[in-house]
């Protein structure tokens, strides 16, 4: 340990009674190019382009106009501010933030892990990516397209070396196909209307609950940019990417094709928090709250707004728009006769590939959560490594979205709300629980702030309220 200057900046207060005392060493110092760890934001924005910006608020922008945009900024910036938390503790102990919880409780991560699962159990972003494909190609099954897709996600994603790696690789070409087609919409088809309409978003904003129902437009909230599970594997994320104490973490790797091995003794790491440490911790937070900013929240909120634009100038008004996922369809097909036949061809390819990419990211975090919770709180002495767990979690979902497709479960549009109503409840959970831990278990120089905890309590409370309306809403129509 460095021999620096040590002020009573309070000390790590990590429970043990669940989990081993996490080991003591240094916080790394940031890398002087910062630039070249900037990708786990974008990879949260790019799996989060999916439900919500190509189908939940563009069918909303087609039913009501653009009055709802506020929600999604507001769900947003409220992730922000969840993700930033979960990344707190991650960036101190180089621990997930389920692994935090299982401090505090036995089987919180197993909780997760299971709701995150359920959540995402209906295969609602390849039923959608494959319907969007016979709307390419004219004609075709989306069923067996989406079974078709779940067994070439699985073989990706259990063949990368290092998943991290290939998944931000995915994502950068997702998010650079969307931008290409955010640029066309606003050369080619958003018109004068569409903008006049974005003006009454800010001084007329709506709560459509009446018009559109209570689970839809929580699940709106809910999805706009990640929501449920994916919040959560941030901490996975910035770990496999080398953020702060994550750096001593092996990254998660293909028991097929990878060479490393997470380290089955090592459950978690702290710092002594003296000056330079903290001077270090300062410097990490900064960059993490950027790098949050400047990726999720950017490219979420522009690439929601441009998508209900592009759906309000195609489909606002027409009768003829139902809530089903047909609706892509027409969309398409009224840019065919407003821009040419092509544009609506690149409509339906980009969404395609940007619901493909974002179902594997899916698969990837829902296995990735599951994992390493697992490994780390249940099998910590176990031989199984924490990839082989991922190859069978990988394809235990693969398998049973293959099982829903086969029973007839194919609407998108009902098993994304069925999702978005699960994240929302997991959401309402956890962000007590983020409070929680990150008032306690941290040191006083870095816990929580007043300011931030309050967003919590906002997030704690909102979701609670969504989640118990939502469900009596449902209770209703049974």
């Amino acid at each position: 340990m460095a021999d620096t200057k040590s002020t009573d900046h309070g000390r790590f207060a990590l429970p043990t009674k669940n989990l081993p005392a996490p080991q003591v060493r240094d916080l790394p110092e940031p890398p002087s190019k910062t630039w070249k760890i900037i990708g786990p934001g974008m990879v949260g924005a790019g799996v989060g382009l999916a439900s919500g910006e190509f189908i939940l608020w563009p069918y909303i922008s087609s039913q009501v106009g653009l009055v709802f945009l506020w929600g999604a900024v507001v769900g947003v910036v409220v992730q922000w501010f969840l993700n930033m938390e979960i990344e707190r503790y991650t960036l101190a102990t180089g621990e997930t933030a389920l692994t935090g919880f299982n401090r505090y409780g036995k089987h919180w991560g197993l909780f997760f892990a299971i709701m995150t699962y359920f959540a995402n159990l209906w295969p609602g972003w390849a039923t959608s990516s494959a319907s969007m494909l016979t709307y390419l190609f004219g004609g075709g099954d989306p069923r067996w397209i989406a079974i078709g897709m779940l067994v070439v996600i699985g073989a990706i994603l259990t063949l990368a070396p290092v998943v991290y790696v290939m998944l931000e690789r995915l994502i950068a070409v997702k998010i650079a196909a969307v931008a290409l087609l955010v640029v066309l919409a606003l050369v080619f088809a958003i018109r004068g209307k569409t903008y006049s309409a974005l003006g009454d978003a800010v001084t007329q904003p709506q709560f459509p609950a009446e018009q559109l129902g209570f689970a839809l437009v929580m699940g709106a909230i809910a999805y706009a940019g990640a929501g449920g599970g994916q919040n959560l594997v941030q901490s996975n994320w910035i770990r496999d990417k080398g953020f702060g104490m994550g750096v001593h973490v092996p990254r998660l790797t293909s028991p097929v094709t990878g060479e490393t091995e997470a380290d089955p003794t090592a459950n978690g790491y702290t710092f002594e928090p003296n000056d330079e440490n903290l001077a270090r911790w300062r410097r990490w937070w900064r960059f993490a709250n950027i790098e949050q900013a400047a990726t999720f929240v950017a490219i979420t909120v522009l690439t929601i707004v441009f998508t209900s634009m592009l759906a309000h100038a195609t489909l606002f008004g027409n009768d003829a728009v139902k809530n089903s996922i047909s609706f892509l369809k027409i969309e398409g097909t009224t840019l065919q006769t407003i821009v040419g036949g092509w544009f609506g061809y690149l409509f339906w390819a980009i969404g395609a590939f940007a619901l493909f990419a974002a179902a594997a990211g899916i698969v990837d975090y829902t296995s990735r959560l599951s994992a390493d919770m697992i490994k780390a709180r249940y099998l910590r002495e176990s031989k199984v490594s924490e990839s082989k767990l991922y190859f069978w979690l990988v394809w235990g979902l693969v398998a049973f979205g293959i099982i829903v497709l086969l029973a007839g479960l194919t609407q998108p549009l009902v098993l994304l709300v069925i999702s978005a109503c699960t994240a929302g409840t997991m959401m309402f959970v956890y962000s007590g629980l983020l409070w929680w831990m990150n008032s306690r278990a941290l040191p006083h120089a870095i816990r929580i702030p007043g300011w931030r905890a309050a967003v919590l309590w906002f997030s704690f409370l909102a979701f609670g309220f969504l989640a118990v309306f939502t469900i009596l809403d449902q209770a209703k129509k049974l």
